[in-house]
Protein backbone atom coordinates (compact mmCIF):
# COMPACT_ATOMS: atom_id res chain seq x y z
CA UNK A 1 0.00 0.00 0.00
CA UNK A 2 1.17 3.31 -1.16
CA UNK A 3 2.05 5.45 1.71
CA UNK A 4 1.86 9.64 2.02
CA UNK A 5 4.34 11.72 3.58
CA UNK A 6 5.68 14.66 3.86
CA UNK A 7 2.97 15.99 1.47
CA UNK A 8 2.97 19.90 1.33
CA UNK A 9 -0.30 21.48 0.98
CA UNK A 10 -0.35 25.19 0.17
CA UNK A 11 -2.36 27.09 2.55
CA UNK A 12 -4.95 29.55 1.58
CA UNK A 13 -6.75 31.92 3.91
CA UNK A 14 -10.47 32.18 2.72
CA UNK A 15 -12.12 35.03 4.12
CA UNK A 16 -14.93 34.17 1.59
CA UNK A 17 -18.24 32.62 3.25
CA UNK A 18 -17.90 28.82 2.72
CA UNK A 19 -16.21 26.79 1.97
CA UNK A 20 -13.74 27.76 4.75
CA UNK A 21 -10.24 26.73 5.35
CA UNK A 22 -9.51 23.59 6.48
CA UNK A 23 -6.54 21.64 8.61
CA UNK A 24 -4.34 19.47 6.51
CA UNK A 25 -5.39 16.57 8.88
CA UNK A 26 -9.17 17.09 7.57
CA UNK A 27 -7.73 17.26 4.03
CA UNK A 28 -6.13 14.34 4.59
CA UNK A 29 -8.99 12.07 6.20
CA UNK A 30 -9.54 11.21 2.71
CA UNK A 31 -7.10 9.17 1.83
CA UNK A 32 -8.49 6.10 2.54
CA UNK A 33 -8.72 2.58 1.15
CA UNK A 34 -11.44 2.31 -1.20
CA UNK A 35 -14.76 1.11 0.35
CA UNK A 36 -18.12 -0.17 -0.75
CA UNK A 37 -20.59 2.85 1.12
CA UNK A 38 -23.01 -0.63 1.92
CA UNK A 39 -20.68 -1.69 3.86
CA UNK A 40 -21.76 -2.27 7.45
CA UNK A 41 -18.63 -0.54 8.18
CA UNK A 42 -19.35 2.29 6.42
CA UNK A 43 -22.60 2.35 8.05
CA UNK A 44 -21.02 2.16 11.54
CA UNK A 45 -18.86 5.54 10.46
CA UNK A 46 -22.16 7.29 9.50
CA UNK A 47 -24.02 6.45 13.05
CA UNK A 48 -21.50 8.22 14.83
CA UNK A 49 -21.49 11.07 12.62
CA UNK A 50 -25.12 11.69 12.96
CA UNK A 51 -24.91 11.28 16.20
CA UNK A 52 -21.98 13.80 16.67
CA UNK A 53 -23.94 16.03 14.40
CA UNK A 54 -27.16 15.98 17.08
CA UNK A 55 -24.55 16.64 19.83
CA UNK A 56 -23.16 20.08 18.44
CA UNK A 57 -26.31 21.69 19.00
CA UNK A 58 -26.89 19.64 22.33
CA UNK A 59 -29.38 17.74 21.16
CA UNK A 60 -31.27 14.72 23.14
CA UNK A 61 -30.79 11.28 20.90
CA UNK A 62 -33.95 10.13 21.88
CA UNK A 63 -35.51 13.34 20.47
CA UNK A 64 -33.20 15.25 17.34
CA UNK A 65 -31.79 12.80 14.84
CA UNK A 66 -29.26 13.73 12.08
CA UNK A 67 -30.47 13.47 8.59
CA UNK A 68 -27.58 13.26 5.67
CA UNK A 69 -27.81 14.10 2.35
CA UNK A 70 -25.50 15.16 -0.49
CA UNK A 71 -25.75 18.61 -1.53
CA UNK A 72 -24.73 21.99 -0.96
CA UNK A 73 -26.67 24.21 2.37
CA UNK A 74 -29.78 25.53 -0.04
CA UNK A 75 -30.38 21.38 -0.28
CA UNK A 76 -31.57 21.17 3.41
CA UNK A 77 -33.74 24.35 2.46
CA UNK A 78 -35.88 22.44 0.38
CA UNK A 79 -36.05 19.12 2.36
CA UNK A 80 -37.23 21.09 5.02
CA UNK A 81 -39.83 23.44 3.36
CA UNK A 82 -41.27 20.56 1.05
CA UNK A 83 -41.17 17.73 3.18
CA UNK A 84 -42.55 19.19 6.60
CA UNK A 85 -45.45 20.95 5.35
CA UNK A 86 -48.37 19.89 6.18
CA UNK A 87 -51.55 19.24 3.64
CA UNK A 88 -54.05 22.78 4.19
CA UNK A 89 -51.30 24.51 5.36
CA UNK A 90 -49.02 27.32 4.57
CA UNK A 91 -45.47 28.57 5.09
CA UNK A 92 -44.43 31.65 6.68
CA UNK A 93 -40.98 32.98 5.40
CA UNK A 94 -39.16 35.81 7.82
CA UNK A 95 -37.40 37.33 5.37
CA UNK A 96 -34.49 39.92 5.58
CA UNK A 97 -31.96 38.57 3.17
CA UNK A 98 -30.77 36.50 0.13
CA UNK A 99 -30.85 33.19 2.04
CA UNK A 100 -34.13 33.92 3.34
CA UNK A 101 -35.58 35.05 -0.30
CA UNK A 102 -34.08 31.46 -1.39
CA UNK A 103 -36.63 29.91 -0.02
CA UNK A 104 -39.51 31.88 -0.65
CA UNK A 105 -37.82 30.92 -4.34
CA UNK A 106 -38.28 26.89 -2.91
CA UNK A 107 -41.75 27.57 -2.34
CA UNK A 108 -42.57 29.19 -5.56
CA UNK A 109 -41.32 25.97 -7.41
CA UNK A 110 -43.22 24.23 -5.39
CA UNK A 111 -46.50 25.89 -5.69
CA UNK A 112 -46.39 25.65 -1.71
CA UNK A 113 -48.80 28.68 -0.42
CA UNK A 114 -46.81 31.41 1.71
CA UNK A 115 -46.17 34.48 3.14
CA UNK A 116 -43.09 36.33 2.13
CA UNK A 117 -42.89 38.69 5.39
CA UNK A 118 -40.09 41.14 3.59
CA UNK A 119 -38.16 43.50 6.26
CA UNK A 120 -34.82 45.70 4.76
CA UNK A 121 -31.48 43.57 4.44
CA UNK A 122 -30.20 46.12 7.17
CA UNK A 123 -32.47 45.57 9.80
CA UNK A 124 -33.67 42.75 12.15
CA UNK A 125 -37.33 41.31 11.93
CA UNK A 126 -40.01 43.26 13.63
CA UNK A 127 -41.24 40.45 16.28
CA UNK A 128 -44.43 42.40 17.04
CA UNK A 129 -45.39 42.06 13.03
CA UNK A 130 -44.34 38.59 12.99
CA UNK A 131 -46.68 37.86 15.94
CA UNK A 132 -49.76 39.24 14.68
CA UNK A 133 -48.86 37.67 11.25
CA UNK A 134 -49.32 34.33 12.85
CA UNK A 135 -51.97 35.74 14.90
CA UNK A 136 -53.88 36.57 11.09
CA UNK A 137 -53.32 33.14 9.75
CA UNK A 138 -54.18 30.30 11.57
CA UNK A 139 -53.35 28.26 8.57
CA UNK A 140 -49.45 28.52 8.99
CA UNK A 141 -47.49 25.25 9.54
CA UNK A 142 -44.05 25.97 9.15
CA UNK A 143 -42.09 29.46 9.48
CA UNK A 144 -38.73 29.77 8.31
CA UNK A 145 -35.80 31.92 8.85
CA UNK A 146 -32.35 32.26 8.25
CA UNK A 147 -29.96 32.23 11.85
CA UNK A 148 -27.21 34.53 10.20
CA UNK A 149 -27.75 36.06 6.77
CA UNK A 150 -24.32 35.81 5.32
CA UNK A 151 -25.31 38.01 2.42
CA UNK A 152 -24.87 41.04 5.11
CA UNK A 153 -23.53 39.61 8.99
CA UNK A 154 -27.09 40.46 10.37
CA UNK A 155 -28.27 37.61 13.54
CA UNK A 156 -31.68 37.27 13.79
CA UNK A 157 -33.03 36.90 17.04
CA UNK A 158 -34.86 33.10 16.19
CA UNK A 159 -35.07 32.04 19.80
CA UNK A 160 -37.75 34.67 20.06
CA UNK A 161 -39.10 33.86 16.83
CA UNK A 162 -39.05 30.26 17.21
CA UNK A 163 -41.13 30.82 20.41
CA UNK A 164 -44.11 32.69 18.55
CA UNK A 165 -44.08 29.67 15.75
CA UNK A 166 -44.32 27.35 18.79
CA UNK A 167 -46.93 29.32 20.18
CA UNK A 168 -49.11 29.55 17.24
CA UNK A 169 -48.72 25.27 16.42
CA UNK A 170 -46.47 26.13 13.77
CA UNK A 171 -42.94 24.02 13.13
CA UNK A 172 -39.79 25.37 13.06
CA UNK A 173 -36.83 25.42 10.84
CA UNK A 174 -33.22 27.68 10.82
CA UNK A 175 -31.18 27.45 7.96
CA UNK A 176 -27.88 27.87 10.57
CA UNK A 177 -25.61 27.01 7.45
CA UNK A 178 -23.02 29.65 8.52
CA UNK A 179 -24.10 29.49 12.33
CA UNK A 180 -23.60 25.55 13.04
CA UNK A 181 -20.40 24.76 14.69
CA UNK A 182 -19.58 28.31 15.23
CA UNK A 183 -21.71 30.28 17.31
CA UNK A 184 -23.18 28.01 20.12
CA UNK A 185 -26.66 26.95 19.44
CA UNK A 186 -29.39 25.00 22.05
CA UNK A 187 -31.40 23.17 19.40
CA UNK A 188 -34.15 22.93 22.71
CA UNK A 189 -33.29 26.10 24.16
CA UNK A 190 -33.18 28.41 20.84
CA UNK A 191 -37.05 27.01 20.04
CA UNK A 192 -35.52 25.35 17.03
CA UNK A 193 -37.17 22.10 15.44
CA UNK A 194 -35.13 21.70 12.39
CA UNK A 195 -31.51 22.95 11.86
CA UNK A 196 -29.36 22.42 8.81
CA UNK A 197 -25.95 22.93 7.67
CA UNK A 198 -22.81 21.79 5.32
CA UNK A 199 -19.47 20.12 6.04
CA UNK A 200 -17.51 22.85 4.17
CA UNK A 201 -18.61 25.76 6.46
CA UNK A 202 -18.63 25.68 10.34
CA UNK A 203 -17.09 22.44 10.81
CA UNK A 204 -14.21 23.33 8.42
CA UNK A 205 -14.59 20.26 6.24
CA UNK A 206 -14.96 19.63 2.74
CA UNK A 207 -18.01 20.48 0.33
CA UNK A 208 -20.73 17.13 -1.11
CA UNK A 209 -21.85 17.00 2.47
CA UNK A 210 -24.99 18.41 3.67
CA UNK A 211 -27.04 17.55 7.25
CA UNK A 212 -30.07 18.44 8.82
CA UNK A 213 -30.77 18.07 12.79
CA UNK A 214 -34.19 17.66 14.05
CA UNK A 215 -37.29 16.63 15.53
CA UNK A 216 -37.64 13.03 14.77
CA UNK A 217 -41.46 12.56 15.89
CA UNK A 218 -42.25 15.71 13.35
CA UNK A 219 -40.00 13.86 10.86
CA UNK A 220 -42.31 10.37 11.47
CA UNK A 221 -45.50 12.78 11.23
CA UNK A 222 -44.18 13.87 7.79
CA UNK A 223 -44.73 10.74 6.37
CA UNK A 224 -48.50 11.29 5.98
CA UNK A 225 -47.62 14.73 4.20
CA UNK A 226 -47.90 15.55 0.35
CA UNK A 227 -45.01 13.92 -1.23
CA UNK A 228 -43.56 16.83 -2.74
CA UNK A 229 -39.99 15.09 -4.13
CA UNK A 230 -38.42 12.08 -4.21
CA UNK A 231 -34.69 13.00 -3.79
CA UNK A 232 -34.85 15.54 -1.17
CA UNK A 233 -37.73 14.16 0.88
CA UNK A 234 -36.67 13.84 4.48
CA UNK A 235 -38.60 10.87 5.99
CA UNK A 236 -37.57 8.95 3.11
CA UNK A 237 -33.78 9.28 4.16
CA UNK A 238 -34.29 9.66 7.41
CA UNK A 239 -36.57 6.10 7.45
CA UNK A 240 -33.86 4.29 5.33
CA UNK A 241 -30.79 5.64 7.42
CA UNK A 242 -33.00 4.21 10.86
CA UNK A 243 -33.83 0.62 8.95
CA UNK A 244 -30.52 -0.07 7.26
CA UNK A 245 -28.34 2.55 8.73
CA UNK A 246 -27.35 4.02 5.37
CA UNK A 247 -28.06 6.62 3.05
CA UNK A 248 -30.90 5.72 0.62
CA UNK A 249 -28.86 6.61 -2.38
CA UNK A 250 -24.94 6.72 -2.90
CA UNK A 251 -23.18 9.28 -0.11
CA UNK A 252 -19.88 11.37 -0.50
CA UNK A 253 -17.66 8.67 0.74
CA UNK A 254 -14.85 10.81 0.90
CA UNK A 255 -16.22 13.80 2.32
CA UNK A 256 -17.67 11.84 5.29
CA UNK A 257 -14.24 10.76 6.09
CA UNK A 258 -13.29 14.06 6.07
CA UNK A 259 -16.41 15.60 8.24
CA UNK A 260 -15.49 12.84 10.71
CA UNK A 261 -12.28 14.06 11.36
CA UNK A 262 -13.78 17.71 10.92
CA UNK A 263 -15.77 16.89 14.14
CA UNK A 264 -12.97 15.25 15.75
CA UNK A 265 -10.85 18.28 15.45
CA UNK A 266 -14.10 20.19 16.88
CA UNK A 267 -14.80 18.14 20.05
CA UNK A 268 -11.04 19.03 20.95
CA UNK A 269 -10.63 22.45 21.05
CA UNK A 270 -14.29 22.59 22.17
CA UNK A 271 -17.28 24.61 21.56
CA UNK A 272 -16.45 28.02 23.33
CA UNK A 273 -13.00 28.23 22.68
CA UNK A 274 -13.47 27.89 19.08
CA UNK A 275 -16.10 30.68 18.94
CA UNK A 276 -13.70 32.93 20.84
CA UNK A 277 -11.41 32.08 17.97
CA UNK A 278 -13.90 33.19 15.53
CA UNK A 279 -14.69 36.08 17.47
CA UNK A 280 -11.04 37.54 17.81
CA UNK A 281 -11.05 36.86 13.59
CA UNK A 282 -14.17 39.10 13.57
CA UNK A 283 -12.89 41.78 15.91
CA UNK A 284 -9.24 41.62 14.40
CA UNK A 285 -11.34 41.78 11.12
CA UNK A 286 -13.05 45.01 12.34
CA UNK A 287 -9.72 46.59 13.68
CA UNK A 288 -8.25 46.35 9.99
CA UNK A 289 -11.38 47.88 8.40
CA UNK A 290 -11.62 50.74 10.68
CA UNK A 291 -7.63 51.56 10.59
CA UNK A 292 -8.32 51.58 6.21
CA UNK A 293 -12.05 54.16 6.69
CA UNK A 294 -13.42 51.03 5.59
CA UNK A 295 -17.51 51.18 6.62
CA UNK A 296 -19.86 47.90 7.25
CA UNK A 297 -23.45 48.09 5.97
CA UNK A 298 -24.77 46.68 9.12
CA UNK A 299 -25.01 47.93 12.63
CA UNK A 300 -22.37 46.22 14.93
CA UNK A 301 -24.44 45.22 17.52
CA UNK A 302 -26.36 43.40 14.89
CA UNK A 303 -23.44 41.52 13.10
CA UNK A 304 -23.23 37.38 14.18
CA UNK A 305 -19.69 37.66 14.72
CA UNK A 306 -19.23 35.59 11.31
CA UNK A 307 -19.67 38.04 8.49
CA UNK A 308 -18.55 42.05 7.62
CA UNK A 309 -20.19 43.29 4.53
CA UNK A 310 -18.39 46.11 4.26
CA UNK A 311 -19.38 49.33 2.03
CA UNK A 312 -16.74 49.74 -1.11
CA UNK A 313 -15.47 53.07 -0.83
CA UNK A 314 -16.49 55.81 -3.40
CA UNK A 315 -12.91 55.91 -4.87
CA UNK A 316 -13.06 56.32 -8.88
CA UNK A 317 -10.20 54.02 -8.49
CA UNK A 318 -12.16 50.88 -6.42
CA UNK A 319 -12.10 48.26 -8.21
CA UNK A 320 -13.21 45.35 -6.56
CA UNK A 321 -12.16 42.51 -9.32
CA UNK A 322 -8.62 43.95 -9.46
CA UNK A 323 -8.44 44.62 -4.96
CA UNK A 324 -9.81 40.52 -5.10
CA UNK A 325 -7.19 39.15 -7.79
CA UNK A 326 -4.03 41.10 -6.00
CA UNK A 327 -5.41 39.45 -2.57
CA UNK A 328 -5.81 36.01 -4.54
CA UNK A 329 -2.61 36.04 -5.79
CA UNK A 330 -0.98 36.62 -2.02
CA UNK A 331 -2.75 33.56 -0.89
CA UNK A 332 -6.16 35.59 0.16
CA UNK A 333 -9.95 34.98 -1.00
CA UNK A 334 -12.35 38.07 -0.47
CA UNK A 335 -15.81 37.51 -1.58
CA UNK A 336 -18.26 39.88 -3.30
CA UNK A 337 -21.52 41.56 -1.45
CA UNK A 338 -24.96 39.73 -1.92
CA UNK A 339 -27.07 43.56 -1.10
CA UNK A 340 -29.23 45.20 -3.44
CA UNK A 341 -28.91 48.14 -1.06
CA UNK A 342 -25.03 49.11 -1.84
CA UNK A 343 -22.20 47.96 -3.45
CA UNK A 344 -20.43 45.71 -0.81
CA UNK A 345 -17.68 42.91 -0.26
CA UNK A 346 -17.53 40.56 2.26
CA UNK A 347 -14.84 39.30 5.27
CA UNK A 348 -15.60 36.43 7.16
CA UNK A 349 -14.23 34.83 10.10
CA UNK A 350 -15.02 31.26 9.64
CA UNK A 351 -12.26 28.26 8.90
CA UNK A 352 -9.18 26.92 10.38
CA UNK A 353 -7.74 30.42 11.02
CA UNK A 354 -6.86 33.26 13.66
CA UNK A 355 -5.88 36.70 14.02
CA UNK A 356 -2.53 36.49 13.19
CA UNK A 357 -4.06 35.18 9.57
CA UNK A 358 -5.84 38.46 9.32
CA UNK A 359 -3.01 40.95 10.57
CA UNK A 360 -0.96 39.56 7.53
CA UNK A 361 -4.00 39.60 5.76
CA UNK A 362 -4.53 43.18 6.13
CA UNK A 363 -0.34 44.01 5.08
CA UNK A 364 -2.09 42.42 1.64
CA UNK A 365 -4.75 44.01 1.76
CA UNK A 366 -3.15 47.75 2.25
CA UNK A 367 -0.85 46.74 -0.66
CA UNK A 368 -3.37 45.77 -2.72
CA UNK A 369 -5.70 49.22 -2.28
CA UNK A 370 -1.77 51.17 -2.92
CA UNK A 371 -0.78 49.39 -6.12
CA UNK A 372 -4.55 50.08 -7.45
CA UNK A 373 -4.00 53.99 -6.46
CA UNK A 374 -7.09 53.88 -4.10
CA UNK A 375 -6.75 56.45 -1.47
CA UNK A 376 -5.78 55.47 2.50
CA UNK A 377 -8.26 55.81 4.27
CA UNK A 378 -10.84 55.07 1.88
CA UNK A 379 -13.64 57.47 1.68
CA UNK A 380 -17.41 58.26 1.13
CA UNK A 381 -18.46 61.02 -0.67
CA UNK A 382 -22.10 61.19 2.32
Amino acid sequence: MAVIENMHIKRNILLNPGPSTTTDTVKMAQVVPDICPREKEFASLMKGLREDLVKVVHGSQEKYTAVLFCGSGTLNIDVCINSLLPDGRKVLVINNGAYSARAVEICEYYSLPYIDLKFPVDERPDLALVRQVLKDNPDIGLVHTTHNETGTGILNPVREIGALAHSYDAVFTVDTTSTYAMRPIDIEKDNIDFCMASAQKGLMAMTGLSFIVGNKEIIEASQHYPKRSYYCNLFLQYDYFEKTGEMHFTPPVQTIYAAIQALKEYFEEGEHEKWARHTRVFEAIHKGLEKLGFRNIIKREWQAGLVVSVVCPDDVNWDFEKVHDYCYKHGFTIYPGKTSVTDTFRLCALGAIDENDIEDFFIIFKSALEVNNITIPVFYND
